[in-house]
């Protein structure tokens, strides 16, 4: 079978193999659909955290039932399944308290062991979601939408906040959009003009704005001064990460989703005098998986995948999703 692998940064091949076989516990599955995310962007550009090489990419993925034996979900042959690409131990703490997403022995498809950038793959039954008749397309946007939906149950958003979104990339978009169907009211923040429009006109954000044009005053006029009682960073920039505490209202949460590879530093009156709330927001669950699956007929799937190519094509089609040019917001690779 093909495969292609990030054999070190800036290289991708194209190369074949063996397909595998799956052992007990395990489905064989025909891989349809593989999104591509941040993640797979800053490992080919060698810059993400928690990478080794070579690596088999792919995260997001819309899969079907090859091959599986008894399982207490009553998964059979042909079944379409969303895949959990969270390998979590089960035995840890984290995995004890029900947060299999941040197990402290976690293996992320894709990152720690190898991803769905291949046309086989294997993978343990419990990490199987069923697809209730989502396309292809829809299946593998629901592993990022999920990471937002995590973010927004971690910080607990209720009906009627006024919350900040700093960054609209996919996994900014969903969040926006995941934290309007709880009900709060999101002011997005980008460097992208494009981007901002799409989060107005597809997202139907009210509030977008550059965050070179003063956004600290923009927000204190939408909120009467107060600022937001939440504040989401989904662009992992230092500079982003750092500073979107000034967004915030006093005695808020500052919920950190995106990823820096480096040390962060904060100005401890300045977070201190806000009683701020700073938490990290890590992978998702099942229950997220299933609150995005419950409530994906309200996003705008066809807009938001912007660009799509055949698996053969993904190599000579990868350095211009790097392009903020391009247009692209998520770019898709399909097997069939």
């Amino acid at each position: 079978m093909r495969y292609i692998v990030c054999e070190e940064p800036n290289n991708f091949q194209l190369k074949e193999k063996e397909a595998p076989t799956k052992k007990d516990g395990e489905a064989l599955l025909k891989v349809h659909r593989v999104g591509i995310c941040g993640t797979d962007l800053h490992a080919y550009a060698g810059n993400q955290a928690f990478f080794k090489y070579p690596r088999i990419l792919g995260h997001e993925l819309a899969a079907e039932i090859l091959e599986i034996g008894e399982n207490e979900q009553g998964f059979k042959k042909g079944d379409n399944v969303i895949i959990m690409p969270y390998v979590s131990c089960g035995k840890c703490i984290a995995c004890r308290n029900g947060k299999t997403n941040c197990c402290a022995n976690i293996k992320v498809l894709g990152v720690h062991a190898d991803g769905g950038m291949q046309e086989v793959i294997s993978v343990r039954n419990d990490l199987l979601i069923p697809a209730n008749g989502l396309s292809f397309n829809e299946m593998a946007i629901v592993e990022p939408l999920a990471i937002g939906a995590h973010a927004i149950g971690r910080a607990n958003i209720q009906s009627r906040e006024k919350v900040v979104v700093i960054g609209c990339g996919p996994i900014g978009i969903g969040l926006m959009k995941l934290a309007q169907i709880v009900g709060a009211e999101v002011i997005a923040l980008d460097v992208n003009n494009d981007r901002l429009e799409y989060a107005k006109k597809d997202i139907g954000v009210e509030h977008a704005f550059n965050v070179m044009e003063d956004p600290v005053n923009k927000i204190a006029e939408i909120t009467n001064e107060d600022m937001a009682t939440a504040v989401f960073d989904a662009t992992g920039n230092k500079r982003a990460l750092e500073n979107g505490g000034d967004y915030m209202a006093h005695g808020g949460r500052f919920v950190l989703v995106g990823l820096s590879k480096g040390e962060l530093t904060y100005e401890h009156p300045k977070i201190h005098a806000k009683e701020t709330t700073l938490m990290c927001s890590r992978n998702a669950t099942r229950e997220d998986f299933q609150f995005v699956i419950d409530n994906l007929k309200n996003f705008p799937t066809k807009s938001f995948v912007t660009h799509q190519v055949n698996f053969s094509e993904m190599i000579k089609n990868f350095d211009s999703w790097l392009d903020p040019q391009t247009g692209v917001i998520k770019a898709m690779v399909k097997f069939s």
